[in-house]
C-alpha cells in the first residue's frame, strides 16, 4: 500500500491520478476537512501520520516548506524502518538531507522527489520529476511517480533532485519577471496589448513554453494559481542561502525575489506567481492600467 501526506494544489491532483490507478491506499493532510473530502470523492481511506507509516510501503509527502516537512517527517521517522519515503516538496537541500540521514538511521530510506510542472500539468500527468537518493530502490519509487507524470529522472544522490530543481525555478522566477516587464513595457509605450501578447507568445525568440501558458494570463489579468507568488518567492529565497553555502553568484534571481515579495505586499501572496505583472503595473509612473 502507498500514502500520501498533504492535499494542497499539488497534492491533491496528484493523489487523485494515484487514486484513479488504484496505487493509492491511505492519505492525511493537517485540515481533516480535506482529507475527508479526498476520501469520499475517490474512496481511498484518510488516517493519522502513525497509520500512514506503518501501513504502507512507499509514503509520499507533498508540503509547503522546509519547517512543514521537518515537522511531518519527525513524527513519522520512528516508524520508517523498511519504508521508503518521497518528498515531493520544494525544500532546502540541506534541510532535506539532513532529514534523509536520520531516515536512513532507523533503517528506511528518503528521496527528494521535487516537480516541474503547474497543477495543470498533474491533470495532464505530464509532471516531470526529479528524484535524489540511493539508486538501488530508484526503480520502484518511478513506478509509482510514473501515475502522475510523463518524466522521472534520476538526478543522482539525496539533495539532487532538489538542486535540480531549484536550476529550474531559478530560471522560472527570472523569466517571468522579465516576462511581466517586458509586456508592462510594451503596455506602457501604447501597443495593443494583443499586439504585445503576439510578440512575446509568438514572434520573440524567447518565447516558450511558459509563454504560450503566462501571457494569456497577463493579458486578461487572470491570476487564478497554478503556482502561488508566495511559493515562487520562498523557492527564490532557497536559492539565495543555498547560494551563499555553495559560493555560487545569483544576481538577478536576487532581484526577482525582490519583486515577488513586492507582490506578496500588494496581496498576491496566494495568486498565480505571474501576478508579479502588478509590481510593474501599480508603480511605475508611465503604466496605464486596461
Amino acid at each position: 500500500m502507498n500514502g500520501l501526506i498533504g492535499l494542497g494544489v499539488m497534492g491533491w491532483r496528484i493523489g487523485a491520478n494515484l487514486a484513479k490507478d488504484g496505487v493509492l491506499g491511505l492519505v492525511w493532510d493537517r485540515t481533516e476537512d480535506k482529507a475527508k473530502e479526498f476520501s469520499r470523492q475517490y474512496k481511498v481511506k484518510f488516517g493519522g501520520l502513525q497509520e500512514i507509516a506503518n501501513e504502507c510501503e512507499i509514503v509520499l509527502t507533498m508540503l509547503s516548506d522546509d519547517d512543514a516537512v521537518t515537522t511531518v517527517v519527525e513524527n513519522l521517522i520512528p516508524h520508517l524502518k523498511g519504508k521508503i519515503l518521497v518528498d515531493m516538496s520544494t525544500i532546502s537541500p540541506s534541510v532535506s538531507l539532513a532529514l534523509a540521514k536520520k531516515v536512513k538511521e532507523v533503517g528506511g530510506v528518503m528521496y527528494d522527489a521535487p516537480v516541474i510542472g503547474t497543477s495543470v500539468f498533474v491533470e495532464q500527468k505530464k509532471l516531470v520529476v526529479m528524484v535524489g537518493g540511493p539508486e538501488d530502490q530508484f526503480s520502484k519509487v518511478k513506478d509509482l511517480l510514473s501515475h502522475t507524470s510523463s518524466s522521472v529522472i534520476y538526478m543522482g544522490d539525496n539533495g539532487m533532485g532538489l538542486y535540480a530543481k531549484l536550476v529550474n525555478n531559478l530560471l522560472l522566477g527570472v523569466y517571468a519577471t522579465a516576462m511581466a516587464e517586458a509586456y508592462n513595457f510594451g503596455i506602457s509605450s501604447g501597443l495593443d496589448k494583443e499586439k504585445v501578447a503576439k510578440v512575446l507568445s509568438e514572434l520573440s525568440s524567447a518565447r516558450s513554453p511558459t509563454t504560450e501558458l503566462k501571457v494569456p494570463k497577463m493579458v486578461s489579468e487572470d491570476y487564478s494559481t497554478q503556482f502561488a507568488v508566495k511559493h515562487m518567492r520562498k523557492d527564490l529565497e532557497i536559492i539565495q542561502r543555498e547560494s551563499q553555502r555553495i559560493r555560487a553568484l545569483t544576481l538577478t534571481s536576487s532581484l526577482s525575489l525582490q519583486l515577488y515579495r513586492m507582490a506578496e505586499a500588494l496581496g498576491l501572496g496566494e495568486k498565480d506567481f505571474i501576478g508579479v505583472l502588478e509590481v510593474f503595473r501599480k508603480l511605475s509612473p508611465g503604466s496605464t492600467k486596461e
